[in-house]
């Protein structure tokens, strides 16, 4: 409605200085505009319609929606506590959701059937879960709950929810979530949306760190009518996107640089423990080392003390060495390894063995060692073996009143 030569409120005042650039369309949309919504701000008026192109049939609905909110609040609220108290004495079949993936695909069977294939893309998924993906996603979510039995359904649905325009706007710009109230998956989000009446649009965004509903349409409207509010609902509300946006991706650098800190940190810690390691094994290896040589050590030295027994031992169990005018005497020169010699009286009755513990005692003879014979060039069996179990005397090993004998090392053999 278009109303002209109308005074402004309070009075026959003059139009301000700003209106006297406006063409008359302008200013009669202008009054119109601030007698619909009693904004007393001249300047408030003409910036909303400026932002909106002075298409103040957009902004009409919510004004409507505005003034008819205490009627509505008080109607529905009466419904609600009806409802509240007729659960109690018929539960209503629906409240029950047993397969609410399969309510939508349903839903979405019948809708094509009656509608066509010419709709927005259905988010194939339950309410909780377009709810977890907008806002995982940081987009806006259009709820459409269809009542089967309401009139103004099929027109809706035919006329403004399938038109070209409309689909290209919430393919674009949103995600579409549909479900029949007749369903029990429709049904309970009819019950947390609190509808009121049919078609019923609900818009719902991520905003303050919680799923809000940030705009709602309820009843029949026309394609443009729905596409400027849908418009105006998100330009109003993409601050709260862009602001959540801005602190997500603050929020995964200062993780990612968490995360890389804590990888540094661990590699970190993992060199030191590597480096901890190799020192451990290191000091490991020296001990057993040290360990190894200090057991050499002291096995050498039991093994020389124990030799220097064996000598003491050899030494103190010879037989006296006969006299020089003993006519049974032989004696003996040996010539050991380092070239020196020693001499000695054995009797020709004793057996080779005596020899060899007589050198054996010596401190300058070797560990192991055998005797041999020059003429002829034999080694004399002065240990028992398996050939000489009991070694011969030495008058039965053929040696004479005067001998020279060879002492042999064998240690390192």
């Amino acid at each position: 409605m278009v109303r002209t030569g109308q005074k402004r409120r309070g009075g026959g005042k003059m139009a301000a200085p700003e209106e006297r650039d406006l063409t008359q369309e302008q200013t009669e949309k202008l009054l119109q505009f601030q007698d619909l919504t009693g904004i007393e701000s001249m300047d408030q008026c003409r910036h909303t319609l400026e932002q909106h192109n002075w298409n103040i049939e957009g902004l009409l609905g919510w004004g409507y929606y505005l003034i008819m909110l205490p009627f509505r609040f008080t109607y529905y609220t009466i419904l609600d506590i009806f409802r509240f108290a007729l659960r109690f004495i018929r539960p209503d079949p629906r409240s029950r959701v047993t397969d609410p993936v399969g309510d939508i695909v349903s839903f979405m069977h019948s809708f094509e059937e009656k509608y066509g294939k010419a709709h927005p893309v259905f988010y194939q998924g339950t309410y909780s879960q377009a709810l977890n993906d907008a806002k995982r996603e940081l987009r806006f979510l259009l709820v459409y709950l269809h009542g089967d039995d309401h009139q103004d359904s099929d027109e809706f649905c035919r006329n403004t929810l399938c038109a070209p325009e409309v689909i290209s706007l919430i393919n674009t710009r949103m995600l579409f979530w549909a479900c029949s109230t007749n369903k029990p998956e429709g049904y309970r989000v009819s019950q947390a949306l609190r509808e009121n009446t049919y078609p019923l649009l609900a818009m719902i965004m991520l905003k303050d760190r919680r799923m809000t509903v940030v705009g709602r349409l309820e009843g029949l409207i026309q394609p443009d009518d729905l596409i400027n509010q849908l418009t105006f609902i998100m330009d109003a509300n993409q601050t709260y996107l862009v602001s959540e946006r801005l602190e997500r991706e603050e929020r995964n650098q200062t993780q990612v640089l968490r995360q890389q800190q804590d990888e540094a940190y661990l590699a970190s810690l993992r060199a030191d423990q590597e480096k901890e390691r190799k020192k451990r094994e290191e000091r490991e290896q020296k001990r057993r080392k040290e360990e190894e040589v200090q057991q050499q050590k002291l096995a050498e030295e039991r093994r020389r003390q124990n030799l220097q027994e064996e000598k003491e031992r050899k030494l103190e169990c010879l037989p006296p060495e006969p006299s020089p005018d003993d006519p049974d005497s032989v004696k003996i020169i040996f010539k050991l390894p380092n070239d020196s010699r020693v001499e000695r009286r054995f009797h020709f009755s004793q057996s080779l063995t005596v020899i060899h513990d007589f050198l054996f005692s010596l401190k300058e003879s070797p560990e192991k060692f055998q005797i041999e014979a020059n003429f002829p060039r034999r080694v004399l069996p002065c240990i028992p073996s398996e050939e000489w179990p009991n070694p011969p005397t030495l008058q039965e090993a053929g040696l004479s009143h005067t001998e020279v004998l060879f002492v042999q090392d064998l240690t390192d053999e």
